[in-house]
């Protein structure tokens, strides 16, 4: 699909501005509407860029224009189709701007609506609709005509796959993710656990084609039929392709969504965001003004946007809990998600997490989990406690997968397991004493017999019993430790402080 196909297309009456060979001739990957003065975060390349010039008036500084369209340009957008309906014609001095950056400008009449547009474009990218000759088609002329209809008309993946294979007889069918997360079935498809359908994905049973996509290890697509397929394989590579349209329009609206959300989780971060600029960043990822809210912070191997995609799959598995899934710069992947007043575990990370890691199984896949929070302004601190508990899911699990909760941290030895682990190290060592460099036989047997006393709660006798000491002979032994350590274990806080010290060895 080419701008020189649009302005062919007598139906959107579209007039060119300006604009010459090549640049006419550039593939459109699709389409974005905005009147954002700055819209280059939403913008990714060969995109056409709708706007409204509702961000323009005829005061404004030919700096403003030149701003605008060298958003579009650094973008690699494909061309500028601006509305006349707002000013009634597009300003020269946005033409001019877009002659000297060499970005197409197209005007777009009153009457034609930008939804006409979009159409157009997703219809003509439903490719080879209209280049491949019509015997190479396995799909019947019927069946894609009705297919493209419902393209056009951004038509839900259900609608998409029964129109598929109605004819077919109503073959069930799974349109299903690698983690089992069913994005579509037909009708005659009955429900699928996730755990089961992502062990046929991987088994020999039934068919399964890959649908094509910018998908990584956590997020690719399936077409699964669960029996034997009695359908041709041309017809199924043929829906797949119908499928893989429908993607690309659901990927685009992904990246203009994990935009949104880096700029929100970059807010929750800095802890020093006003509530308007909160507000606004929510109100664009589509989560509500009020909590409660709870934070995800995850991390795993090298790829750090693979983890954002691994993170986002496992909170798509709950189609009822809005969540936004982003990255803060150079740190962990991190989702605000909001949390339901009433529920108490609303959000079962711990029953997906190995679903999604065992997409990856080579790699560690870590996630904290924070606790509620009543509005935005508490996203900081539950940004914090995620990250604490995130820090005691590495510590627990460092080559597997693992989700804590911070509900989770409910013993001293999981409080301990989120405290970094140079930290640990040093508090060991200053509360042990000498008995943290066990070196030698009898500092070796001390540090047991430490380990045993607290165990059975101070007793003396229970502990010479396992020890298969006299109990003289251990009270020799903790007036020794007492002797090397400092301290009294007599005294609560002492004994306390001594049992922290073995938990961080």
């Amino acid at each position: 699909m080419h701008v020189q196909d649009l302005l062919q297309l007598d139906s959107l009456d579209l007039t060119l501005l300006w604009g010459e060979g090549p640049l006419l001739t550039r593939e459109v990957s699709g389409v974005t509407a905005t009147d954002l003065e700055d819209p280059a975060r939403l913008l990714q390349p060969g995109e056409l860029v709708l706007s409204g010039l509702v961000w323009w008036t005829p005061g404004d500084s030919r700096a403003k224009v030149d701003r605008f369209v060298s958003a579009l340009h650094s973008a690699g957008a494909t061309a500028l189709l601006a509305g006349e309906e707002t000013h009634g014609t597009v300003p020269d001095v946005l033409a001019e701007s877009c002659r000297e950056l060499g970005i197409v400008l197209v005007a777009v009449p009153a009457h034609t609506t930008f939804r006409a547009i979009t159409e157009a474009v997703y219809l003509g990218q439903w490719g080879d609709l209209s280049r491949r000759p019509g015997e190479h088609y396995a799909l019947p002329e019927n069946v894609r005509t009705e297919l493209a209809g419902l393209l056009a008309e951004n038509a839900a993946p259900d609608a998409l796959l029964d129109g598929a294979f109605a004819h077919l007889g109503g073959h069930p069918c799974y349109l299903l993710t690698a983690t089992g997360r069913v994005i579509a079935r037909t009708p005659a498809a009955p429900y699928l656990p996730a755990q089961r359908a992502a062990r046929e994905l991987t088994s020999s049973a039934g068919t399964s084609l890959r649908i094509d996509g910018e998908a990584g290890p956590y997020d690719g697509w399936q077409l699964h039929l669960r029996g034997a397929a009695d359908a041709p394989p041309r017809v199924l590579h043929e829906i797949a392709e119908v499928m893989a349209q429908y993607r690309h329009r659901v990927e685009l609206r992904q990246a203009a969504e994990r935009r949104a959300a880096d700029e929100l989780v970059a807010l929750a971060g800095a802890g020093s965001a006003d509530a308007a600029a909160l507000e606004a960043a929510l109100h664009t990822c589509g989560l509500p003004p009020a909590g409660p809210y709870r934070v995800v912070a995850a991390s795993g191997g090298e790829d750090g946007d693979q983890v954002v995609s691994a993170l986002a799959e496992a909170l798509r598995h709950s189609p009822g809990v809005p969540f936004a899934a982003g990255r803060i710069p150079g740190g962990e992947a991190v989702a605000v998600v909001r949390a339901h007043p009433d529920a108490g575990d609303d959000l079962p990370l711990g029953e997906l997490w190995p679903l999604v890691h065992a997409c990856r199984p080579q790699a560690p896949l870590h996630a904290g989990v924070s606790g509620p929070v009543p509005a935005p302004d508490g996203l900081n601190s539950a940004l914090d406690q995620a990250r604490y508990a995130l820090a005691a899911a590495r510590a627990e699990r460092p080559d597997g997968a693992r989700v804590t909760s911070v509900e989770d941290l409910s013993t001293l030895g999981t409080l301990l397991a989120g405290v970094p682990a140079v930290v640990r190290t040093a508090f060991s060592n200053r509360v042990l004493g000498p008995l943290a460099r066990a070196g030698s036989t009898s500092h070796r047997m001390l540090l047991e017999t430490l380990e045993v006393f607290l165990t059975h709660h101070g007793s003396w006798a229970r502990t010479a019993e396992t020890l298969h000491l006299h109990v003289n002979t251990v009270h020799y032994r903790i007036q020794r430790i007492e002797s090397l350590t400092g301290r009294d274990l007599s005294r609560l806080e002492h004994k306390l402080d001594l049992q922290a010290a073995l938990l961080c060895r």
